[in-house]
């Protein structure tokens, strides 16, 4: 089977899904990967310096309202930088036992709708020219978006399917 390419010139499908595959694994390595080994590095240096500890004391209450640990702001920490951070500090928490499944299953969507914000400062809404007073009310939605997703997967998901 031949697709047709950009250049009218047809190309084996096989051909079209390796070079799919590499444009995959550059964005992996390059985009990816160093959000991750950044997010176990930020852990560790927390967990070394005791810091992480300070962390679940400090913010253990206002986690608790989502059903979890002090230390998961870490996770959401993470997120707000790199939303690839976000879920390497989540499964780098899971390995290390601060965290279990049902942990994760709340933090998830909180990652993912506020995830990577300061990427997308600088990525898209300073590239976009969008008014840099309206940034923080952006910020501030998406942030709302995340608390309300992780109130509702902790208050009403879990107990349906526990």
């Amino acid at each position: 089977m031949k697709v047709a390419s950009p250049n009218k010139a047809d190309r084996l499908i096989t051909q079209v899904f390796v070079d799919g595959a590499r444009k995959g694994w550059n964005v992996s390595i390059n985009s990816m990967l160093p959000n991750v080994i950044m997010a176990f590095f930020i852990i560790q240096i927390l967990e070394t310096i005791g810091l992480l500890d300070l962390l679940s004391s400090a913010f253990g209450p206002v986690m608790a309202l989502f059903g979890l640990p002090g230390e998961a702001l870490a996770v959401l920490l993470g997120a707000f930088m790199s939303m690839g951070g976000g879920v390497g500090v989540a499964g780098g928490m899971f390995a290390d036992g601060y965290l279990n499944a049902e942990h994760l299953l709340i933090l998830f969507p909180g990652i993912f709708l506020m995830g990577s914000l300061i990427q997308y400062m600088g990525r898209m809404l300073g590239t976009g020219e969008v008014n840099t007073s309206h940034w923080p009310m952006l910020f501030v939605v998406s942030i709302i978006n995340a608390v309300i997703a992780m109130l509702i997967m902790a208050w009403v998901m879990l107990p349906i399917f526990s």
